[in-house]
């Protein structure tokens, strides 16, 4: 990983210690000419990041190997002229290492801790990094913003489980836009297991990839998830009410029978009136002149005549 020309000296920010370990070997040939800003930045962190509890007292004389050179490997994954944001940045892990070793990259350094953020103005400026800023928010903060970041990757390092993490990096990136997260030996064991939820969140292409190389101490292992359409809360369109998801539609026009069913209601039958009774049914003649009744017409029974056969 090498930039675009020599560095330029950087300031040191007071409080940072003058003895920090010497860079290894490797440190050149991955950092090129930009070795003296990571020079910088390494006594940066052994100083004022440890003092400032960014940095553990321990981490201080394995900062190349453990930290440095760690984060170097991410770099295998960004194109030039790439717009990164770095989740949870702390002490700029690894997003400050990108933008000193990268100075084609544009980095973000998003952080919520003012402590924290804080810390990472001063080392911009210190290390002399214009393609890097420092946005205190949470992720989530960031989300109405996500057009005019313009990202093309999320990093992130010691931040979260890939479950958590799908779910803040990928709003941020537009479809295609991929979250590279730094992760150590069980990186798969951890993406297995996030499975459901890079699903919800519209993940796609979900895989663990190795980075860097071994003898130069940069080799780690990245989880890369790109950013797809987020899944429906349900999983997909519910089926009709009333009808089983595929069953064709009923046929025969009234709604619920098929095509030659016969109605459930049976036909009415007609009763026939008891001798003697009055006729329950109104018959209905065609209009026009009424005739007379004729001669042999009964008389209508009045409505309180007796049955035959007397009083009961």
């Amino acid at each position: 990983m090498t930039g675009s020309g020599p560095a330029e000296p950087a300031a040191v920010l007071p409080g940072a210690a003058p003895a920090v370990p010497p860079a290894p070997p490797g440190a050149a040939q991955v950092f090129g000419d930009r070795l003296p800003v990571l020079e910088a930045y390494a006594a940066l962190l052994a100083g004022a990041g440890v003092e400032r509890g960014l940095l553990g007292p321990r981490e201080a004389p394995r900062l190349w190997e453990r930290h440095l050179l760690n984060c170097a490997g991410l770099g295998d994954l960004l194109a030039p002229g790439q717009r990164v944001a770095d989740l949870g940045a702390g002490a700029g892990l690894p997003g400050l290492v990108l933008a000193a070793a990268r100075p084609d990259l544009h980095v973000v350094l998003v952080e919520p801790l003012l402590r924290r953020a804080v810390f990472l103005t001063e080392a911009v400026d210190a290390l002399g990094l214009p393609n890097a800023e420092v946005r205190r928010a949470r992720a989530e903060e960031l989300v109405a913003d996500a057009p005019a970041l313009a990202l093309d990757a999320v990093t992130a390092r010691a931040v979260a489980p890939v479950a958590r993490l799908v779910g803040w990096a990928l709003p941020l990136l537009p479809v295609g836009g991929r979250l590279l997260a730094l992760k150590g030996a069980r990186a798969q064991e951890e993406l297995d297991a996030a499975e459901e939820s890079v699903r919800r969140a519209g993940g796609t292409g979900a895989r663990v990839i190795g980075v860097g190389e071994d003898s130069l101490g940069t080799w780690g292992q990245v989880v890369v998830v790109e950013r797809g359409t987020p899944a429906s809360p349900g999983g997909g369109r519910a089926p009709r009410r009333g009808r089983a998801a595929g069953a064709p539609r009923p046929q025969g026009g009234a709604r619920g029978r098929t095509a030659g069913s016969t109605p459930s209601r049976a036909p009415r039958t007609p009763t026939t009136p008891a001798p003697g009774s009055p006729s329950t049914a109104t018959s209905r003649t065609p209009a026009g002149p009424a005739s007379p009744p004729g001669p042999t017409s009964p008389a209508r029974r009045s409505p309180t005549a007796r049955r035959p056969g007397g009083d009961r």
